[in-house]
């Protein structure tokens, strides 16, 4: 009773009491406060209130301070300060167990390391581990990001935040959200666990499925079955890895990249794509599929290269080794392959092999054009050999230095032979009846073509040849020099996929962008009751009056 009665005189007269250092260092100290009051189970410190616990200040308006338990309320501008670490704390109201050294802060909580700051209303703050624990939303706030969610776990002595809950990351270039992240502030780099999405302040969208890494700084990403889409073009792969200021791509696992304005896509194992130079290159089992209104082109090979640019002659896409197309009626093979956007013109070299229909083109190097989504035109260049199969099983066979194949509709409609050629034609009448072999030299030749049959040649320089009936014919003399038939060679879509089957993707997958800010709550049973008494009260009294008429209208239906 006297130590209290000389401290209150102290504080009376206004100067600054202090309490006599306790015995035990883990004891909640009173350093200052204007007044105390005695109450039942604990002490009243009143106005500029200051306590210290370790090596840790306390300050409040107010306080209630148990003391035989070592804890105490704080009330008003509570502010913590560490003196041996950069941790502060303020909030509106507090409570700190000096035992466990557990602070649990209250209202407009304001949580600062260094140069991260976090805003809550609601902290658990574990001194010995350095460990604080908001829930009921939190914001987060250092020099580059601002991080809000649910719930958050902030490891100070390692820099590491985990969010759950209603992820949102924000920064001036990019907004993230995804349901759990795991933050570390010194490096700035956010890692998520499932479902992630991101939208770029250009719009581009970023977004992944199993997860992501994000060097917030660096602008550095990696996503887990991602994909990347910006206005001209998409990007996907299992393991995706994007670099910003490189505005470089690359990819592994079932990579891949859909060029919007060519209408064009490429898959394989592992790719690379610059956006700036709008250079990709895609290795591993690789697929192209060119979109045409009507019908799809394939195409396979070991490596694809594509080439967009603004200039429309730089334009081009290449295959490298095994290359393999199909488009409608229109098979191709050969080692290598050169696309042409700007005049829609295929190249293909080193033994190349086409088939249209009944005919099979082979040459040195060939290279046809598509308009208006279909064949149009072919050209052979150098050792030119076309045949196509009669009803019969004889082979109508032409060769020269050059050939031109036109086509209607996607059908050879004509051939013409240009330098050094040869031909051997089969009269047939109505399919089934053989009439004779025609075997020709002319230097100029011109063959038509309907359905895929030999109708009419033409040899526009003086031929020499000759026609032999059936029994002169010698089968040595069926085949001009050079002939192979390589029908067996010939690609299908069996073949295409067994290279490479693209994964399917989901067209709308979710998006946490998707989803509405304002979440509508569910009314309890009781709102629900009060609300359905409402209606049928206000419904019986609309309806009352009006019954009379109703049964009047009745019977006048009636009689």
């Amino acid at each position: 009773m006297i130590k209290n009665f000389l401290f209150a005189l102290l504080l009376f007269f206004g100067l600054s009491p202090f309490l006599v250092v306790a015995q035990d260092s883990n004891t909640l100290e009173i350093q200052q406060a204007d007044l105390l009051q005695g109450a039942a189970g604990f002490e009243r410190l009143i106005h500029n209130v200051r306590m210290k616990h370790q090596n840790s200040l306390i300050y409040c308006d107010s306080a209630h301070f148990f003391r035989s338990e070592n804890r105490a309320k704080l009330f008003g501008n509570v502010r913590i300060v560490d003196t041996e670490d950069p941790v502060t704390t303020n909030s509106r109201y507090a409570e700190y167990d000096g035992n466990t050294k557990i602070a649990k802060l209250r209202n407009n909580v304001v949580f600062k390391n260094e140069e991260t700051t976090l805003y809550t209303d609601f902290l658990d703050y574990n001194r010995t581990t350095g460990v604080a624990n908001y829930f009921n939303d939190g914001k987060v706030v250092d020099s580059t990001n601002v991080l809000t969610s649910t719930n958050g776990e902030y490891e100070t002595r390692i820099e590491k935040i985990t969010f759950t809950e209603n992820v949102v990351l924000v920064n001036p270039d990019y907004t993230l959200k995804t349901n759990f992240m795991i933050y570390m502030t010194v490096p700035k780099t956010a890692e998520t666990v499932g479902l992630t999405n991101i939208v770029s302040k250009d719009g581009d969208k970023l977004n992944a499925q199993k997860g992501s890494f994000y060097d917030t700084e660096r602008k550095i990403f990696r996503f887990y079955d991602g994909d990347v889409e910006t206005a001209t073009s998409k990007v996907y792969a299992e393991v995706l890895y994007y670099d910003e200021n490189l505005k470089y791509y690359e990819g592994r696992t079932d990579v891949s990249v859909y060029n919007k304005e060519r209408e064009i896509e490429i898959f394989g194992e592992e790719g690379k794509y610059w956006e700036d130079r709008k250079y990709s290159i895609v290795y591993g089992n690789a697929l192209v599929q060119k979109y045409f209104e009507k019908d799809t082109m394939y195409m396979i090979s070991d490596t694809l290269i594509s080439q967009d640019s603004e200039n429309e002659e730089e334009r081009h896409l290449l295959a490298f080794r095994n290359v393999k197309m199909i488009k409608s009626d229109f098979y191709g093979k050969s080692d290598s392959l050169a696309y042409i956007y700007s005049d829609s013109t295929i190249h293909l070299y080193q033994d190349p092999v086409l088939w249209n229909d009944k005919s099979q083109i082979t040459a040195d190097s060939v290279s046809f054009l598509i308009a208006n989504e279909e064949i149009d035109r072919v050209h052979l260049n150098r050792n030119a050999f076309n045949i196509s199969k009669d009803t019969l099983g004889n082979f109508n066979q032409m060769k020269g230095r050059k050939m031109t194949g036109y086509f209607t509709e996607g059908q050879i409609s004509r051939f013409h032979i240009e330098g050094n050629g040869e031909s051997i034609y089969f009269d047939v009448i109505g399919d089934s009846t053989l009439r004779g072999m025609n075997k020709m030299l002319c230097a100029n030749i011109m063959m038509y073509f309907e359905e895929g049959n030999i109708k009419k040649i033409n040899w526009l320089v003086k031929p020499e040849g000759e026609f032999n009936p059936p029994h002169l014919i010698d089968e040595e003399d069926k085949l001009l020099e050079g002939f192979t038939w390589r029908e067996e060679e010939k690609p299908n879509m069996d073949m295409i996929f067994a290279w490479r089957t693209p994964k399917k993707r989901e067209d709308f997958p979710d998006d946490f962008f998707d989803q509405p800010e304002v979440i509508i709550t569910r009314p309890s049973d009781k709102e629900l009751q009060e609300l359905i008494d409402e209606k049928t009260k206000s419904g019986f009294e609309m309806k009352k009056p009006e019954e009379p008429v109703l049964k009047k209208e009745i019977r006048n239906v009636e009689g």
